[in-house]
C-alpha cells in the first residue's frame, strides 16, 4: 500500500510517499520547497496572492511526483501559517484547484495528535511510560504526551515558530549573542508558566529537529545544545550549510528552532530524542490503518 502526504508548512511545502506495511513505513519519495509562507506574515493577515500561486505550484509538482511513484491516496495538510490567515479559504480553494488536491487545514490540536504518532511509530525503539513529543514548525510548536498504546492525553499548540522567532531577532549572519539571548528569552516565556505532564521521554520532530542531528547526533541535552549554537553562532550560514550538507535557508532559521526545542526540553524535564518521523509519517500511518479497517 503506497500512500502519500503533502505537508504545507510556514517554512516549507514538502512531500512524502512511502510503503506501508504492518504499521511500518518505507520511504519511497521525499521532497521539500522552502515556500516561507509565515514571512513576514502577522496572525490575521493576509496570505499574498502571489505567493499563494506559488505554493499552488508547487503542491502541483509534489503531487505529481507522488502520483508517478504510485500513491493513492495522496493527502494534502496544511498548518500554523494557513490557519490563521485572514483568506485562509482562498488559499484552500486556490491551491486546491491547482493544485489538483483537497487541502484540509489542520487545527492545532490534530497537528499535535498526527505528529506524535509519526514521532513515536517511527523511532525505531521502544518507548515506555509517559511520551512527550514536541514538533516545532515555522509558525507553531505542538507539545503533545502520551502513551504509545494510548494515544494523546494532553496537547498544547504554540504561536511559535522557528521562521517567527528567526524573523522576528535574526538580523545578523551568524547570529549575534544578543540576538540568540533574546530569542531564548522569548521562548522561554513562552513555555515558561506552562503545567505539562513530565514524561518518561521525550522526541523532538519537525525541520530543526531532523537538521540538528546532523550537528549533534540523536539526542538534544544541555551540552549538545551548546554545542550547537557554537557551530551555528561561528561561522555564516553558507559556511555552515556547505560543511553539513544541509540548505542555507533551514541553517539560518536552525538557531531559532533549537532555542525553542531548549526551552520545551526544559519544561517536559527530560532530553529530547530527535525522531525519524512526525506530523508527515503520523499522515501516511492514519490513512494505511484508515484503509486497511475499510478492507
Amino acid at each position: 500500500m503506497v500512500c502519500g502526504c503533502i505537508d504545507i508548512g510556514s517554512n516549507t511545502t514538502r512531500v512524502l510517499v512511502a510503503e506501508a506495511s504492518g504499521g511500518q513505513l518505507r520511504e519511497l519519495l521525499q521532497r521539500r520547497a522552502f515556500t516561507r509562507i509565515g514571512k513576514g506574515l502577522k496572525p490575521g493577515a493576509e496570505i499574498p496572492r502571489a505567493k499563494i500561486e506559488e505554493v499552488a505550484g508547487v503542491v502541483a509538482s509534489h503531487r505529481e511526483l507522488a502520483e508517478q511513484v504510485g500513491a493513492d491516496p495522496v493527502r494534502t495538510v496544511a498548518t500554523a501559517a494557513i490557519r490563521g490567515a485572514a483568506n485562509r479559504d482562498e488559499f484552500v480553494e486556490i491551491v486546491g484547484e491547482r493544485g489538483g488536491v483537497e487541502v484540509t487545514i489542520l487545527e492545532g490540536e490534530e497537528e499535535a495528535r498526527l505528529a506524535f504518532l509519526g514521532a513515536t511509530r517511527t523511532l525505531g525503539r521502544a518507548l515506555e511510560g509517559l511520551v512527550g513529543v514536541v514538533d516545532v514548525g515555522g509558525g507553531s510548536t505542538e507539545i503533545a504526551v502520551g502513551t504509545v498504546e494510548g494515544g494523546v492525553s494532553w496537547w498544547a499548540s504554540f504561536r511559535l515558530g522557528s521562521g517567527h522567532l528567526a524573523d522576528e531577532y535574526l538580523h545578523s549572519d551568524p547570529p549575534a549573542a544578543a540576538e540568540l539571548q533574546a530569542m531564548s528569552a522569548h521562548a522561554a516565556g513562552v513555555f515558561g508558566a506552562l503545567d505539562v505532564p513530565r514524561p518518561d521521554a521525550a522526541v523532538a520532530v519537525g525541520g530543526s529537529a531532523a537538521s540538528l542531528r546532523r550537528l549533534v547526533g540523536a539526542v538534544l541535552e544541555p551540552e549538545t545544545m551548546q554545542r550547537a549554537l557554537r557551530v551555528l553562532s561561528d561561522a555564516p550560514c553558507a559556511e555552515v550549510a556547505d560543511r553539513f550538507a544541509l540548505d542555507p535557508q533551514r541553517v539560518r532559521l536552525m538557531p531559532a528552532g533549537m532555542l525553542i526545542l531548549d526551552a520545551a526540553a526544559q519544561s517536559l524535564g527530560c532530553p529530547l530524542l530527535i525522531g525519524r518521523g512526525g506530523l508527515r509519517e503520523g499522515v501516511l500511518l492514519e490513512l494505511a490503518g484508515g484503509m486497511i479497517g475499510g478492507a
